[in-house]
Formats: structure tokens, C-alpha cells, sequence
């Protein structure tokens, strides 16, 4: 037994880093949603937690989470206009290739609710284990396509058939926002260990999200799914009435 033992409900804060990748979709496979390495971004929330027995907890929170990935090295772009004149009439590729840097910065407004279970390491020990999981709904806040470096084109994913071009920039921010979804739902889960510390509990956990739904509206840039590791400090502070005689 411990003092949040006495407690029956809690608010607080968690935040730390999140380390997204995009998965592709199944047969929507192209060289454009293929290929994605994680990226780093913040992750951050406020939750209340409903104890319901010594056990077991529901913790719904509001949590700002970074997604997306990213590609550096050659990777293929869709062939612009421009680039496609250098080709037979209707012998274009559609597909370019090019040596940059891109990445996709897509940032969520997440609402999940959490079951929780937990367990003191010994009955009067301040140290607590848990785990939880449960659904998450998720709302787009902003998504943009950022790519730097400067290239020769190449008709091939090789590079070994450069266009008579010369090199060219790949310095862009884009607004991609009006092509993605808006709402995504899926699942999050996380486990961690508390410290009581007065009327609250420092607590360090590590966990994951992934989201069910494709991003993209349409299929012309392929399929993707959203999914991140997370990493968090945080602390909650307990409230209402203490429990007696325990």
C-alpha cells in the first residue's frame, strides 16, 4: 500500500521524443511510400487518470504527437512536365530519380483512452510498475513535405542514367496537408515505472502508437500508415480523499 493507493484520480503532464516511421500499404507499393527511415520530433500530453480499484486504471489523455519519416540518399520523384519532354512522346517514366534529403513532418493532436494496470514492486514500496493500452482517435494538425540538397536526374533507381539536365536543387518546403486525411484512429500502448513522491508520482515509460488508416486521400503517391516509439518523463498529481483505515 502506498499514498496514491489512497487517492482515487489524478491529472498530469508527460512529454519527451517520438520516433515515427511510415509504413508502407500493402499492395498500394511504389517507389514514392517505400522506403521511409525514422525520424525524431517531440511528444507531449496532459492525462487524467481514474483509479478503479488498487489494480487497474482508465487514463484518457490529450497528447501532441509528431509522425511521419524520412529518406535520404536516391529516391524517386514523380516526373515533372519539364523532364518528361526529354522523352519520346509517351515514353516518359513515372518516375525520376535523385541523391537529396527529404522528410515528411506530420504533427497529430491524439485523444486515446488508456487502460492501465499496475503493480507496487512490494506492498509498502513507492517504486510501481505498469503497463497500458487502448484506441486513440487522431486529428492532423499540420503535414509538410520538407526535401534540401542539390542532384543530377537519373532515368534509372540505380543512377546510372543521368539526364542531360545538370545538377538540380531540391530545396523546398510543401504544404501537403490537403492531401492527407484528416483523421486517423489506431492503437497506443505504453509501460513504465512510478516513483511516489509526496501526493504525486514521477513516473519514466517508453511505448508505441500506430494508426490503422492510410494517410493519403488518393492512391497516386502510394499508401502509408503512421506509427511511432515514444520515450516520456512525467509526473502526476493525485487527488480526492485519502482512504482510511488501510
Amino acid at each position: 500500500y502506498s499514498c496514491a493507493d489512497a487517492q482515487n484520480f489524478s491529472i498530469g503532464i508527460r512529454g519527451g521524443i517520438s520516433i515515427p516511421n511510415l509504413s508502407s500499404g500493402g499492395s498500394s507499393e511504389n517507389p514514392l511510400n517505400t522506403g521511409y527511415s525514422s525520424r525524431f520530433g517531440p511528444d507531449f500530453g496532459i492525462f487524467g487518470e481514474f483509479k478503479i480499484s488498487h489494480l487497474f486504471s482508465l487514463q484518457p489523455m490529450i497528447e501532441y504527437s509528431s509522425q511521419g519519416g524520412k529518406k535520404n540518399g536516391l529516391q524517386a520523384f514523380p516526373t515533372p512536365p519539364e523532364f518528361a519532354a526529354l522523352f519520346p512522346p509517351d515514353m516518359a517514366p513515372t518516375y525520376l530519380y535523385a541523391n537529396f534529403k527529404s522528410e515528411a513532418k506530420l504533427n497529430y493532436l491524439m485523444i486515446p483512452l488508456l487502460a492501465k494496470f499496475g503493480w507496487n514492486l512490494k506492498p509498502m514500496s513507492p517504486l510501481r510498475i505498469y503497463v497500458d493500452a487502448g484506441p486513440f482517435v487522431g486529428f492532423l494538425l499540420s503535414a509538410k513535405q520538407v526535401t534540401s540538397g542539390s542532384s543530377m536526374i537519373y532515368a534509372d533507381s540505380g543512377g546510372q542514367q543521368p539526364l542531360p539536365a545538370g545538377e538540380q536543387s531540391f530545396d523546398t518546403t510543401q504544404n501537403i496537408k490537403s492531401q492527407l486525411n484528416t483523421t486517423n484512429f489506431g492503437v497506443e500502448g505504453n509501460a513504465g515505472i512510478s516513483y511516489l513522491l509526496g501526493k504525486g508520482n514521477i513516473f519514466i515509460e517508453g511505448g508505441f502508437n500506430y494508426g490503422f488508416l492510410n494517410i493519403q486521400k488518393g492512391t497516386a503517391n502510394g499508401k502509408n500508415n503512421t506509427g511511432a516509439a515514444t520515450v516520456s518523463l512525467g509526473y502526476a498529481y493525485w487527488l480526492g480523499d485519502k482512504a482510511k483505515g488501510k
